[in-house]
């Protein structure tokens, strides 16, 4: 048999991948077969000209069953796409949630939902609640009612659930831990967990928190998808988090660390550009001889609602010296937020909905949209609290020129992209600062 060329083995080594991004663009690429979905993000991100913030995520997407997962940042696409039909594709999409149970652990895990496995009332303290997930020698287990859809049924049932490393089981005898009450609905090692979309249409689910665990030797088979269904989003953040931390384990932890700690080594060559994403800004007073931080909220409130005043001021003087009104159509004022990642133009309540709940449902994604209802106005989307809220940003005219405000014409703004920096740094009237733009990128 013919020996085999370096030049040969190298060609057997690259792989194409095709890959989409949200609106419908894609870009195949040739990767190596080894290369993870961190790298290939990474790839992405550069050919792209796109902020690199390490939020980026490579989904995979299945059109006809209505599921998609993030990948994790070591698996191996090469690997993951033999498991895929040649309808489903991989898209490139933001996804701020993958690591903020890492930063935000109690807003994650419901104290009620977490318990110990040997024990029926066991409970496990709040500060120790994710090394417990980490270390592969202890048994936490997520516990509570969940919907379970019969294997090739219509049909479904609420049944008691409980998940631990070694699988997801229901009790046939109410809330029995007994083991002779547990039956095995699915196993975690050959399996992923995916979000469901539009599972009321498609599988009858009777919430709209539905998630799936789905074999890897699946193809394509509904058939055999466990399909599971939440009271609501914060339980079905909880089943889905804690299915990953038992899954991967200490490998999620080092996934996430990497950024930060490739971040540490670049800050020891260079100086690190602060961001406002990383919620680390504060109110400051620079009146006196030398900055100070302003500590009182009544008094930040305040200095908010001056450096509003000012901005204004400034844009008084910048129309008196002949730029052109906002009053006339052409200005640059009406139009230069189209130019930004976080404005979506015209979708509908329900598009912003589907973007915010894509890209994480952490507390501070944000985009700003056209009004449905009134045309010359605009709305602000925003995620708190993993619930979406609509702020509808309006016009006022004032000494001739036109503003734009949120809160009734008390903080006024000559632009969109003034008032969107405002409340990245002041919380004003929202329940939180701005702080991830909702985004997509074109491949």
């Amino acid at each position: 048999m013919p020996s085999c060329s370096p030049d040969c083995c190298l060609l057997r080594a690259v792989e194409i991948i095709k890959v989409f991004s949200e609106d419908g663009t894609g870009k195949v690429v040739e990767i190596p077969a080894d290369m993870t979905a961190r790298d290939l993000c990474q790839l992405l991100v550069y050919k792209s000209h796109c902020l690199d913030d390490n939020s980026w995520s490579l989904v995979e997407h299945h059109p006809r069953l209505g599921l998609e997962r993030c990948l994790e940042d070591h698996e191996h696409v090469v690997q993951v796409q033999a498991t895929m039909t040649s309808e489903s594709k991989f898209v490139f999409r933001k996804n701020y949630a993958k690591y903020e149970f890492f930063k935000n652990p109690l807003n994650f895990f419901p104290e009620q939902m977490v318990a110990w496995c040997q024990e029926s009332n066991g409970t496990i303290p709040q500060s120790q609640l994710l090394q417990n997930f980490l270390n592969s020698s202890s048994c936490p287990e997520i516990q509570g009612f969940l919907y379970v859809k019969e294997l090739g049924r219509k049909s479904w049932k609420r049944l008691y659930v409980f998940l631990r490393r070694s699988g997801l089981y229901c009790s046939t005898k109410g809330t029995s831990k007994e083991p002779r009450h547990l039956q095995l609905l699915a196993d975690l090692e050959d399996s992923n967990i995916f979000s469901v979309i539009a599972g009321k249409k498609l599988y009858n689910a009777p919430t709209e928190y539905e998630f799936c665990i789905k074999p890897n030797k699946s193809r394509n088979e509904s058939k055999e998808l466990r399909m599971l269904c939440a009271e609501d989003e914060q339980s079905r953040t909880c089943w889905m988090t804690a299915f990953r931390l038992f899954k991967y384990g200490i490998l999620l932890y080092q996934n996430y660390k990497i950024p930060q700690q490739r971040k540490t080594l670049l800050s020891h060559f260079s100086t690190p550009v602060r961001s406002v994403s990383e919620n680390s800004l504060v109110a400051m007073d620079f009146s006196g001889r030398i900055g100070r931080v302003i500590e009182n909220p009544v008094e930040a409130q305040s200095a908010a609602m001056e450096e509003g005043q000012a901005w204004r001021k400034r844009s008084q003087r910048m129309n008196i010296l002949g730029s052109p009104s906002p009053l006339h159509p052409s200005s640059l004022s009406t139009v230069i937020h189209r130019t930004q990642l976080w404005f979506h133009g015209r979708i509908t309540r329900e598009e912003s909905h589907k973007m915010i709940i894509q890209q994480g449902q952490v507390d501070g994604l944000f985009l700003l949209r056209d009004s449905q209802s009134n045309p010359k106005a605009f709305v602000l989307t925003l995620c708190h609290h993993q619930k979406i809220k609509h702020f509808q940003i309006l016009p006022c005219e004032e000494d001739g020129q036109i503003f734009f405000s949120l809160d009734d014409g008390n903080t006024k703004f000559t632009d969109l992209i003034q008032l969107v920096e405002f409340y990245q740094l002041n919380r004003g009237v929202l329940p939180c600062k701005l702080k991830h733009p909702c985004t997509i990128v074109a491949l």
